[in-house]
């Protein structure tokens, strides 16, 4: 995922706004009071049950002792375990991390898969850190959260800054600490290490799959659609990689230094060659410089915004000249920009649903690992499909029915699975 800062967009300081985590307590809010969802199971919704803040020193490679401060939230585990990345970033927040825990219990809903929702992160910038440092950092943490996380209870993954190596070094310290290999306490691992086929791409999979649904919904249809995806990292690229071969015209990516631009089309496999070379997408040839915030505002059929959160907003919605957004990051569409979007006839496949095909994939993998079973690849695509498909469909059923946006369908298809695993399990003691 596109590790960057908001501010190195000309136009990023018109997309900021304030709590994300208030946001989301606000979009709950509007879409249980319609619903009829006990008030008890609302404030269940609006706050996170477990919320862990760890300070920590780590040893830098110069001598010298920094403090690091990080977090482990869950936010709701009525479903099942608690579910969600760990996120490296120097803008990580509190806040922040509360929302995305949010976003993940309502995803795992949305999927209908045994999970609840939680995120953690630490305050830190990985692109400046060497290798060793990342390892000092990384089991310090795990330490520092484990009273919190285990396969039973809270299994993290990989998100923005982090990889499978992160996820294996964790997994290797909670082992450690346990006295045998466990491999079900952290998916997006390595395969030799309990690691699932098909798990690096499965974000972008999901991407390519509900772009497809929509756009055969909408009668477009992916041959020859022209894409723009902001963020080539891991769920970008495997998404433009994915619906490049469905038939589609990748004529715009960007990653944290910039974007480029070719109406005739950029081959992603070539592009990933370039960065890999150069460690940027600019200056790939035959292609035009853009910024990330022109990206988002150039003409094209699908949008993939796969950055960080509140990329479209308020600003710059009224300039969207694509027909279908797909949210292959977290929270990368403002409410205000739901609004005017829609007003404007523009289809979002919001996050809870779009970029769920991590998590899906995540579950098979926390499963196989739990089994000592593992599956081919075409196994777990297939599977994933299959889920996908059915949520969307789901979704769908609903927004067409009670003539809301997909977004809003998603929500209530969340929150009446959550409020009816709530109400089944009661109040203990």
């Amino acid at each position: 995922m596109l590790q960057r800062s908001r501010v190195e967009s000309a136009d990023a300081s018109l997309c900021e706004a304030a709590s994300p985590f208030e946001r989301v307590q606000e979009r709950i809010g509007a879409i249980c009071e319609p619903m009829n969802i006990d008030e008890g199971i609302q404030a269940r919704l609006r706050k996170c049950e477990r919320e862990l803040v760890v300070n920590f020193p780590i040893r830098m490679d110069d001598g010298k002792v920094k403090i690091f401060t990080g977090f482990r939230i869950q936010h709701n585990d009525t479903r099942g375990p608690a579910k969600g990345g760990i996120r490296y970033h120097p803008d990580v927040t509190l806040d922040e991390t509360r929302a995305l825990a949010v976003w993940m219990t309502l995803k795992a809903a949305v999927v209908n898969i045994p999970y609840g929702g939680a995120k953690g992160g630490v305050i830190c910038d990985p692109k400046i850190m060497s290798q060793g440092e990342l390892e000092r950092l990384t089991r310090r943490y795990a330490s520092e959260i484990s009273i919190l996380i285990g396969p039973e209870k809270d299994i993290p993954a990989p998100d923005v800054g982090t990889n499978p190596q992160i996820m294996a070094w964790i997994m290797d310290t909670y082992s450690m600490n346990k006295g045998y290999s466990v491999l079900g306490v952290v998916t997006g691992k390595p395969l030799e290490i309990g690691g699932s086929k098909g798990r690096f791409e499965a974000t972008g999979r999901g991407c390519m799959l509900s772009a497809g649904l929509a756009a055969n919904h909408l009668g477009m249809g992916l041959k020859e659609a022209t894409v723009a995806v902001q963020g080539f990292g891991n769920v970008g690229m495997a998404a433009a990689k994915l619906l490049a071969k469905e038939g589609c015209r990748i004529i715009a990516v960007s990653d944290s230094r910039g974007g480029i631009y070719n109406p005739k089309g950029l081959d992603p496999e070539s592009v990933l060659r370039h960065k890999t070379e150069t460690g940027l997408v600019v200056g790939f040839q035959d292609s035009e410089t853009v910024t990330n915030a022109e990206l988002l505002e150039l003409q094209c059929d699908i949008l993939v915004p796969a950055a960080l959160e509140d990329e479209i907003c308020k600003a710059n919605a009224p300039n969207i000249k694509a027909k279908l957004i797909i949210e292959g990051a977290n929270g990368p569409t403002t409410a205000e920009a739901d609004e005017i979007l829609g007003d404007r006839g523009i289809t979002v496949i919001p996050d809870v649903l779009a970029n769920a095909g991590g998590v899906i994939v995540s579950y098979f993998e926390w499963v196989q690992g739990i089994q000592s079973f593992f599956w081919d690849e075409a196994d777990v695509n297939e599977k994933l499909q299959y889920i996908m498909t059915k949520a969307f469909e789901e979704v769908m059923s609903i927004s067409q029915h009670e003539k809301v946006d997909m977004r809003t369908a998603a929500y209530m298809l969340a929150i009446g699975r959550i409020a009816k695993a709530i109400t089944l399990r009661g109040i203990y003691p």
